[in-house]
């Protein structure tokens, strides 16, 4: 049986690229996006979700990944190496430890408590150690102000945590905002400006008083036939990105917005480098009148003073 939402979606264009809540499930995944449901070659997504004293077994294949709590805590054993993460209540509750699990190997997630844990993935050609990474040491930045202010948890970006491929992060909105603006784009190779990467957006909505929030997200094309999407996203929603300038991602007004970002190419380098929507770019020159939204850093962060800013896009 559909649900109201998803026959929305259904009835527009763009909805392969829009994947609601449920529609991605697959076995043990609540949502599984790899290369071959992509129609890609590298990027993928998992969300698992454990019963108290549950445990699933990651094969990894050819490639790496990151284990990444969403709600609740787990133990991480993979060769050789054993990764109890603290985890966290919620996406909205703070930031959170993780670990990285190389290519070629089997990891065993098991949660005592119970959980939803994110499994990001990259088909990749070198196998780097497994690792731990912690929460105190994920860098967290504030990025554009007024309604464009968001908080980007930077826990695997292109140059604070090593990977083979892989390229993630968490983007947090106050209700109300805008991010991922300006629109932007990575879709083309243009050494030194702009890198090739597939990209997937997993969002969930802060409820409020029970009520479940929403959002919209924009994939327009940046070549003929290229993506076009504008969905109504929930929690639990996907959207893959293959091409094309995305942004805005917008809030409903009192519920926060939260996406994971996970992304790969077939660059030499592991590296985010994006060109700014011609049309949009100028939003930036405003950015430095105006205060960056109060709301932020959210609750379980440390102060502005430690959290650094820059004029990026996400």
């Amino acid at each position: 049986m559909t649900t109201d939402h998803e026959e929305r979606v259904r009835e527009r264009p763009g909805h392969r690229w829009h994947l609601p809540a449920g529609s991605a499930a697959e076995g043990p995944y609540a949502l599984d996006i790899d290369p071959k449901r992509a129609g890609w070659d590298r990027s993928s997504l998992r969300v698992v979700e454990l019963r108290p004293g549950g445990v699933h077994t990651l094969v990894t294949g050819e490639s790496e990944w990151i284990v990444l709590p969403l709600t609740g805590g787990c133990t991480v054993h993979t060769s050789g190496d054993i990764f109890e993460l603290l985890g966290r209540e919620s996406v909205f509750s703070g930031v959170s430890d993780f670990a990285y699990v190389p290519r070629d190997a089997h990891a065993q997630i098991a949660s005592g408590a119970g959980g939803r844990f994110a499994l990001a993935g990259a088909k990749c050609e070198r196998r780097l150690p497994a690792r731990y990474g912690p929460a105190p040491e994920v860098p967290v930045e504030l990025r554009g102000s007024g309604t464009c202010s968001r908080q980007v948890n930077n826990f695997a970006a292109a140059d604070t945590f090593e990977c083979d491929r892989l390229i993630a992060v968490e983007v947090l909105t106050p209700g109300g905002n805008w991010s991922s603006y300006p629109p932007h784009k990575h879709d083309e190779h243009r050494p030194g400006v702009e890198s090739v990467l597939e990209e997937i957006y997993y969002f969930e909505i802060e409820e409020r008083d029970g009520t479940a929030g929403f959002g919209y997200h924009r994939v327009s094309p940046s070549r003929p036939g290229g993506t076009d999407v504008l969905a109504e996203v929930r929690g639990g929603d996907a959207v893959l990105i293959p091409d094309g300038w995305h942004g805005p991602s917008i809030a409903a007004p009192g519920h926060t917005m939260y996406y994971l970002n996970v992304m790969a190419g077939p660059g030499e380098q592991r590296e985010w480098l994006i060109s700014d929507h011609p049309d949009h770019g100028w939003i930036r020159d405003t950015w430095p009148a105006q205060p960056v939204d109060p709301r932020l850093p959210l609750p379980g962060l440390p102060g502005p003073a430690g959290i650094s800013g820059q004029e990026a896009t996400r």
